[in-house]
């Protein structure tokens, strides 16, 4: 075959990026074209995206390729965050900025909602972790803060489903972001409206759910005048970005389990169907859609965000760092020294994460960490044992033990992190492809075009185009850890 050539845009929380992904019939390749950065904006106390500027960036990246040697890419994928959407009105024109997920308008919505609809009602229909941030919720604090921009808007849509239409003209809904939202029923694989009616959100604001590997369309001639003449489809890949990531993982067999790490650490196995059952509402799993209609059975964990916001505050005070030298003074500080629980919603708003990590060492009657090698530390041990914890109860609620860990994404490059989760969890870490998200967006893509058959195929490409690492746990350190893991779950009450 002739080499099919496609372009990724790989949304993050802090960055965006343009990446041309080849596939040559037996291997992927990518090369990043564009990035830019992705900071939030603080609009009158309210924290939004730059949803525009992401958008004229995404054009920046497809007229890169339209002018240049990359004119004769065939499809355009997009992957995202998750539960952040706009509202369109009955014209077609967005009605306001998308509000970030970080954003205070959710606080103490969480009780208000379960008021209405009990929380083990809300999880045996949508099989979502009940976070703050979860778009129903969003949807709520909407309504109770300004009801008549819901009554008001005729759409709804998920990030990369909003940028897609931008893009084409075309309102789609894709599978998998919207899983994220808390509004579909996991089993049905479609809107729970009867949830959603409880709660007096609007229906019309949800349209007809896609899968991945289902064309948008072309590219409008408003956005063709902007960027060049370029013939490429705009293609529903798997949209959330670790949906996209975990079809990247080099898994050989069914039962794995995943860790996507980055600033967020998403950890789980991959299921034919949800898991609905008490013991998994009250273990916080999440039951999120994946491609080819299967179930990530997971949880959201509180991942590098932690040590990245630690260094924009020692930047703040004028201390140039980078992740290396932080990784570097973190393994020569003193190990278990002090935990924290990553997912405290103490760590979740930006500001002085140092500050915080020591007020929670202080207030649970821990050594306080002070230098940047201690806090580093405190974090990655406490992110290796709460790994752990994931990982005992995947086990405990599926009944299978897991020979290894697949650990995928940006997060890979914190090998003294890879190896400290395969201390604490005393298994092999399998570590690849570090760029998962787009890999696994550039192989959905690959999968429409009639390329690559399926999901379990193109793993199979996945581990014969990247490199794959493997950190082996250090057995005789076993004692050390499964203390540490006992005094972290007992300060950190899980």
């Amino acid at each position: 075959m002739s080499e099919l050539k496609m372009l990724a845009i790989d949304l993050g929380a802090s960055s965006g990026r343009g990446i041309v992904g080849t596939f040559d019939g037996e291997k992927l390749g990518l090369r990043e074209i564009h990035r830019f950065p992705n900071d939030p904006v603080n609009i009158a106390g309210t924290l939004h995206w730059d949803t525009l500027r992401i958008l004229h960036e995404i054009k920046n990246a497809i007229r890169k390729c339209a002018v240049g040697d990359d004119k004769d890419i065939k499809s355009i994928g997009i992957d995202t965050w998750g539960v952040d959407y706009g509202l369109l009105d009955k014209n077609g024109k967005l009605i306001s900025v998308p509000v970030h997920y970080r954003d205070s308008r959710t606080d103490g919505i969480i009780d208000y909602a379960h008021s209405i609809v009990s929380k083990r009602e809300a999880y045996s229909i949508t099989g979502i972790q009940s976070i703050y941030f979860n778009t129903l919720y969003q949807l709520i604090a909407a309504k109770k803060e300004n009801e008549a921009v819901l009554e008001m808007a005729e759409n709804l849509l998920f990030t990369p489903d909003l940028l897609n239409y931008f893009l084409t003209g075309i309102k789609q809904s894709e599978y998998t972001i919207s899983s994220t939202g808390m509004i579909l029923d996991a089993a049905k694989r479609d809107y729970a409206f009867d949830l959603i009616k409880k709660f007096g959100i609007p229906e019309k604001l949800f349209g007809n759910l896609v899968h991945p590997g289902t064309v948008v369309g072309g590219l409008s001639g408003a956005i063709l005048e902007e960027v060049g003449s370029i013939d490429a489809k705009v293609i529903n890949i798997a949209s959330h970005d670790t949906a996209s990531a975990v079809i990247a993982v080099p898994a050989k067999s069914e039962n794995f389990v995943y860790l996507s790490s980055g600033t967020w650490s998403l950890m789980g196995c991959e299921l034919k169907y949800p898991c609905l059952t008490e013991k998994a509402q009250l273990n916080d799993f999440t039951n999120e859609g994946g491609a080819e209609k299967t179930i990530r059975f997971m949880q959201n964990i509180m991942g590098l965000w932690l040590e990245q916001e630690s260094k924009r505050q020692w930047e703040r005070e004028g201390k140039t760092v980078s992740f290396n030298d932080l990784s570097n003074m973190a393994m020569a500080s003193e190990p278990f020294k002090c935990f924290i629980n990553p997912d405290d919603v103490l760590f979740a708003p930006p500001g002085n994460m140092p500050k915080r990590i020591a007020d929670f060492c202080k207030s649970t009657g821990q050594a306080v960490p002070e230098t940047m090698g201690e806090i580093v530390r405190c974090i990655f041990d406490s992110l290796a044992l709460r790994y752990r914890l994931t990982l005992d109860r995947i086990e405990e609620v599926s009944g299978q033990k897991t020979a290894e860990l697949n650990i995928v994404g940006g997060g890979t490059k914190e090998e003294p992190l890879s190896q400290l989760a395969a201390n604490a969890c005393g298994i092999p870490v399998i570590t690849g492809p570090v760029e998962a998200t787009a890999v696994g967006n550039i192989a959905e893509q690959a999968i429409a075009a009639g390329e690559i058959k399926n999901v379990a195929e193109a793993r199979e490409v996945v581990r014969n185009s990247f490199e794959i690492k493997t950190f082996e746990p250090d057995l005789s350190s076993k004692d050390r850890w499964d203390e540490a893991y006992f005094k972290f779950r007992k300060i950190c009450n899980v």
